[in-house]
């Protein structure tokens, strides 16, 4: 079938539960390798409800929330969410940099549990001219033969003065001609727009507003654009990251808060390929937003600088009461001990891919990434399974991100009375609750609960080991309104308000913080530790008192230091 033509699989607005997630379907009915899924499946999964919203203090902002639809029996929990596994930053042979066909990392990403994938092969003049075309009939087939992952098409976006972002679509006719319309009038390597320029940032605005239109004249039912590695260069400036979110609050809606790259902190001496993780070795350069910091770029527990310092660029976002979410994702290129190297002589510029991979002869230790799912996982609260689900799981910001496996499922929610918000059985009080990225309305006084149910991990990881979860920090600031500096990158008033060790090794543990009377607009998030690296936060003991540490170039193994973090949650009183 012609990239481009119309096929019924990609617009059904429902799918019917994969093999691996239907209760229906007895283990002994599964394939080997679905039966391996649902093994790992089994550990994830819960949650509840939640709301997006333009801003947490804008008045039209949308509140309402839809019936959910999971199936009686799947992963649900509450509010009767799926919560799908899933890697936004994905690359093939579709790269110049790439290896892989597109099913080796669609079948080795579900074979790690992951329900979706976006294949987001670089930006460029070739791909542009070539690639969108030639890798589509590939992102169908594999859609075909991995029933069990929805697999949407998108690009590495090089943003015009800025870094590198993930832009996806839903699956459709127009997905091929959204995406090379897109690339061709928008890329900054096509378009030359590489440096720090009002110009080019504008440029950068453009190509969020066409995404935008292609969604209000349907030529595809939805489209989204999550920075990648924000800080990794200094490249994405504070007043463009609001930009970009201010302008199409539905279209940018986060950043990744952990890059991808990870195995390439493995020492040296532990065989690996002992660099940085991520890929954060950089210094400032002649483009480089110069306000930050030396220790900006580097990873600080595997997670980028923006996300990992209490009180720094995120909670400013949050602070703002903009919601802004954290993603966590392979940026898979070349795999940490495949087996698999580029087959020699080819010749990418002509033929807009790689020609397929060949053996290697051994294991290829110098690699610097993972397979999609086999060490970062990024978890959405979806209705159903489904693309669109998916989509606006992301753009409510139902999403909690992990490194190694560390915990298997987690159901946070703040409750209280109050007039906004969903009903939710089980709440206490007759009260209302909001799950990761909702907004509790309650009146001003209303005494506001945070409760969190964690399935700790209960089998071991890729790396052979059980993780332990040692401590869950709860991260709480004021909602205190626009910045007059759109180049803020830090709030005063975010830290660490409770620490909670956790002694449990199985199961799952319950934990619960009084936020008190609530009389002005707040904002929680968590993250949690396996407490093998600790330090004082950037900002002091006093806001951050056993953050995560700065990762060592060349001494950054990612398995002995593994974190979750979870998207904010809003009070509102009235």
């Amino acid at each position: 079938m012609a990239p481009g033509h119309h096929h019924p699989h990609d617009e059904h607005a429902v799918h019917s539960l994969p093999p691996a997630l239907d209760p229906s379907v007895r283990d002994e009915e599964l394939t080997p390798d679905q039966l391996s899924r649902r093994s790992m499946l089994r550990r994830a999964g819960l949650l509840g409800a939640g709301l997006g919203a333009v801003s947490v203090l804008d008045g039209g902002a949308t509140r309402a929330v839809a019936a959910t639809r999971a199936a009686p029996g799947s992963r649900q929990h509450g509010g009767g969410y799926l919560w799908l596994a899933g890697d936004h930053h994905i690359h093939t042979q579709y790269s110049n940099d790439g290896k892989y066909r597109v099913i080796d990392q669609v079948r080795q990403g579900a074979r790690h549990g992951l329900d979706w994938m976006v294949i987001t092969d670089h930006g460029n003049i070739t791909h542009a001219r070539i690639g969108v075309e030639k890798v589509n009939p590939d992102i169908r087939e594999a859609r075909e033969t991995h029933r069990d992952a929805l697999v949407f098409q998108g690009l590495e976006w090089n943003i015009p003065g800025a870094e590198h972002g993930t832009v996806f679509v839903h699956p459709g006719r127009d997905e091929v001609a959204v995406l090379k319309e897109f690339e061709t009038s928008f890329d900054g390597s096509v378009k030359n727009a590489g440096d720090s320029t009002p110009r080019n940032e504008a440029l950068a605005i453009a190509g969020l507003d066409f995404l935008s239109d292609a969604v209000r004249r349907r030529r595809v039912k939805a489209a989204l654009m999550l920075a990648n590695h924000p800080a990794r260069k200094g490249l994405d400036s504070p007043h463009e990251i609001r930009g970009w979110r201010d302008a199409q609050p539905h279209i940018a809606v986060g950043m990744e808060g952990a890059p991808g790259h990870q195995a390439a902190g493995i020492p040296a001496s532990a065989h690996g390929p002992g660099g940085a993780r991520g890929l954060y070795e950089n210094a400032p350069g002649p483009q480089s937003f110069t306000a930050y910091p030396a220790e900006s770029y580097r990873t600080w527990g595997g997670f980028d600088w923006m996300t990992a310092t209490v009180g720094g660029l995120w909670d400013s976002l949050l602070a703002e009461g903009k919601p802004w979410w954290i993603t966590a994702n392979s940026d898979s290129h070349n795999v940490y001990a495949d087996t698999a190297m580029r087959r020699p002589g080819s010749d990418y510029e002509t033929n807009g891919r790689q020609d397929d991979p060949v053996y290697r002869g051994g294991l290829d230790l110098e690699e610097n990434d993972y397979w999609p799912g086999q060490y970062s996982r990024t978890h959405v609260g979806a209705e159903d399974f489904s693309y669109a689900a998916v989509m606006d799981g992301i753009r409510a910001g139902r999403v909690w991100v992990d490194h190694g496996g560390l915990i298997s499922g987690l159901d946070a929610r703040l409750s209280g009375g109050g007039s906004g918000g969903e009903r939710r059985s089980g709440s206490g009080g007759g009260g209302r609750s909001v799950t990761l990225g909702g907004t509790l309305q309650v009146e001003r006084g209303t005494r506001v609960r945070l409760d969190m149910d964690i399935a700790l991990a209960n089998g071991p990881n890729w790396a052979g080991f059980i993780p332990t979860l040692a401590r869950v920090d709860v991260i709480q600031g004021e909602v205190t309104g626009a910045v007059g500096d759109r180049d803020t990158f830090t709030t005063p008033r975010t830290r660490v308000v409770k620490s909670f060790e956790i002694s449990r090794t199985s199961g799952s543990v319950r934990l619960s913080y009084d936020l008190g009377a609530v009389d002005r607009p707040l904002y929680v998030r968590l993250r949690g530790t396996d407490g093998n690296r600790a330090a004082v936060g950037a900002r002091g003991a006093a806001v951050d008192p056993h953050g995560p540490a700065m990762d060592v170039p060349g001494d950054a193994d990612p398995w002995r230091d593994l974190w979750f973090y979870a998207n904010p949650m809003w009070v509102l009183p009235s």
